[in-house]
């Protein structure tokens, strides 16, 4: 059973928890995910790590209520516990592995919308404990679903916050203040969006006119975590992906985000998994593509 020290209600229905899980948090980069289960019968659950810290064996994740794993996962309180916490799962994020006095002189952006803010945390946070600043982009639809803007502010070196409707900072997308920085003279040599699929997309559709290369996280779109359910099958340069085994992160040039978003439709119902199934054939799992799956 892994221990929840903390909870706290960040926004309308999004929450955050601080859990006692040390092996994790002894092991986990930014970029990567866990996978959590309320109880023995509940939903597997993956969610990225938003923050860790390894003295103390915890880690924190943040979760919005979309349905009744995660609406049971907000009814649990402090001293509670999880009855499953694997991980870490996933690729870390790239630049862990980069040389620090490299990336001193690289410039980057960071863009996240609504929750995607919690997965960007702890890569902004990794690179300003390395001496490493970057700018940063936070959008919500509204001043009130808004998150982490204090935690953010302490380890961006710009933090650039807008809302959709103008109750807060700038008003308008994301991807306004991003075509407002560039043409104001701000050169960056890399960009890392994550957030909504639809935000993903239209970032990269600027990004790539702006020859900006772009990372993208597609953790929306895990559903098992494991590469056995299909769900976050992907198309990326040509070649097929899951996010789960072989991301989250991708270049977000080259993923098809309108197959992406259309595939996720289609597998929300018993009668179109079995679709892509039959479409799909072995190619339709992650890991072993032959594990047979939900058959």
């Amino acid at each position: 059973m892994y221990k929840i020290v903390e909870t706290k209600e960040l926004a309308a229905n999004i929450f955050s928890m601080v859990v006692e899980a040390k092996r994790v948090a002894r092991g986990c980069q930014p970029g990567q995910f866990v996978i959590v289960r309320t109880d023995a019968d509940a939903e597997r659950i993956p969610l990225t790590i938003c923050d860790y810290d390894r003295e103390k064996g915890t880690v924190t994740i943040v979760f919005q209520i979309v349905g009744a794993a995660t609406q049971m996962m907000a009814a649990l309180r402090t001293g509670d516990a999880f009855h499953d916490f694997v991980g870490p799962l996933g690729c870390p994020s790239e630049f862990v592995n980069e040389d620090p006095e490299t990336l001193k002189r690289k410039k980057m952006l960071f863009v996240a919308g609504g929750v995607g803010t919690a997965p960007v945390y702890p890569q902004v946070k990794w690179l300003h404990e390395h001496g490493i600043q970057a700018d940063v982009i936070v959008g919500a639809k509204t001043r009130e679903l808004l998150i982490l803007e204090e935690e953010m502010k302490e380890v961006a070196g710009n933090l650039y916050v807008t809302t959709d409707d103008g109750s807060y900072g700038r008003s308008g997308m994301v991807t306004q203040t991003i075509s407002d920085l560039v043409s104001g003279g701000n050169h960056y040599d890399v960009c890392v969006a994550i957030g909504p699929m639809i935000m993903m997309k239209f970032v990269c559709r600027l990004t790539k006119e702006l020859n900006l290369p772009t990372i993208v996280s597609l953790n929306p779109i895990m559903v098992d975590g494991t590469g056995m359910c299909g769900a976050c099958r992907v198309t990326v340069g040509g070649k097929v992906k899951f996010a789960c085994v072989d991301g989250p992160e991708f270049d977000g040039h080259q993923v098809n985000f309108d197959e992406a978003m259309q595939r996720q439709q289609i597998y929300k119902t018993a009668e179109g998994r079995a679709f892509l199934r039959a479409k799909e054939g072995d190619t339709h799992h992650g890991g072993c593509g032959n594990c047979g799956g939900e058959k």
